[in-house]
């Protein structure tokens, strides 16, 4: 089993507002409509599926695995505008917690279904990010929205997820759990077999407390992770922010105490 080292120094703290600006964005876009799902996780079985000089992120020795599910609405490159139709699309992503060598603290994908196949393939190809082209719906009726998704290629064909939520109360303090959950302000993957943290900065998030309807699902099972084993543990609606991605940090290394 892989072992999983504390990382170097002490994990940046949860902040609700971005510790970093992102002035010189390399990727706009906004995020609309999403349902966070989350069950709690054994870090020991998360901790294989991150990349290297990482570790899984927990909160009282508990590490999360999500299911995010949202309208991704006009990316663009720059600070250029961004494209209306491209550029817009429903996503669902599965995605852990992670930190790494600096304390600082971020998602990693396991992988990202959308619906426009060349924002997935520029993904999997400028980014190396496990993007999927599905077919997909966002429906809302009401205070419920259905988000629905069936997996095109690279595939597994049968892969797919239902998920349908009804929209309850404005948080006015979020838990420990809820900002833990969503307060992330970077990403870490690989790129060409090299560590890449990328930072984003975005208003902080207007959440509210949600009802799960209905989770059919086996998008989480696919990723590699065990499957769910009852209902989730925080489902949690927003309905969006605008979001600027930032470039890459130049770190130096650093050496355990």
């Amino acid at each position: 089993m892989r072992q999983t080292p504390p990382p170097a120094v002490a994990p940046e703290p949860i902040t609700a507002e971005p510790p970093h600006s992102a002035d010189r964005p390399l990727l706009t876009q906004s995020w609309l409509d999403l349902a966070f799902l989350h069950w709690a996780a054994d870090p020991a079985d998360v901790a294989p599926l991150l990349p290297a000089g990482t570790v899984p992120d927990t909160l009282d020795g508990v590490t999360y695995v999500g299911l995010v599910a949202f309208r991704m609405h006009k990316v663009g490159w720059f600070r250029l505008p961004g494209i209306p139709y491209l550029g817009s699309f429903p996503e669902t992503n599965v995605r852990l917690y992670s930190v790494d060598a600096h304390g600082r603290r971020a998602v990693v994908f396991r992988s990202l279904d959308a619906s426009r196949l060349i924002p997935v393939a520029v993904g999997r190809a400028a980014f190396r990010l496990p993007y999927v082209w599905s077919r997909m719906t966002v429906r809302r009726d009401g205070d419920t929205v259905t988000y629905a998704g069936t997996r095109r290629w690279p595939g597994p064909r049968g892969a797919h997820s239902r998920i349908s939520v009804r929209v309850g109360e404005r948080v006015a303090e979020p838990t420990a759990l809820e900002h833990f959950l969503t307060a992330r302000w970077g990403m870490h993957t690989a790129f060409f077999g090299r560590p890449l943290y990328l930072p984003n900065a975005h208003p902080r998030w207007p959440l509210h407390r949600a009802e799960l309807l209905g989770c059919e699902e086996n998008l989480i099972a696919t990723a590699g992770l065990p499957a769910p084993a009852g209902p989730p543990v925080s489902v949690l609606y927003s309905p969006g922010v605008p979001v600027r991605f930032g470039r890459p940090p130049r770190t130096r290394s650093v050496g355990r105490a």
